[in-house]
């Protein structure tokens, strides 16, 4: 079954996942032009991914409560996809 996934995620000052719990996705995944500062991403080998306003990428098959992310606290990225 296919399921739709919209979410706004707020960044917070420490590392926290996109989900709770496995949730394996194709998105896009965006940092809205208002926030006041990067995301930071933690990458695949720990590295910091810093993302400035505005900036997104599309990932497909990837499960959100693997990836992490921090930055100036009170601004989102947000979620857009589905399970297909």
């Amino acid at each position: 079954m296919n399921n739709t996934i919209m979410r706004t995620v707020t960044v917070t000052a420490d590392y926290a996942a996109l989900a709770s719990e496995k949730t394996v996705v194709s998105v896009t995944i965006s940092c809205p032009p208002a926030n006041a500062g990067n995301v930071i991403f933690r990458g695949d080998t720990g590295d910091e991914v810093p993302w400035v306003p505005g900036e997104w990428h599309t990932l497909y098959r990837v499960d959100l409560s693997e990836i992490e992310m921090k930055g100036t606290v009170g601004d989102t990225v947000t979620v857009v996809g589905g399970t297909w």
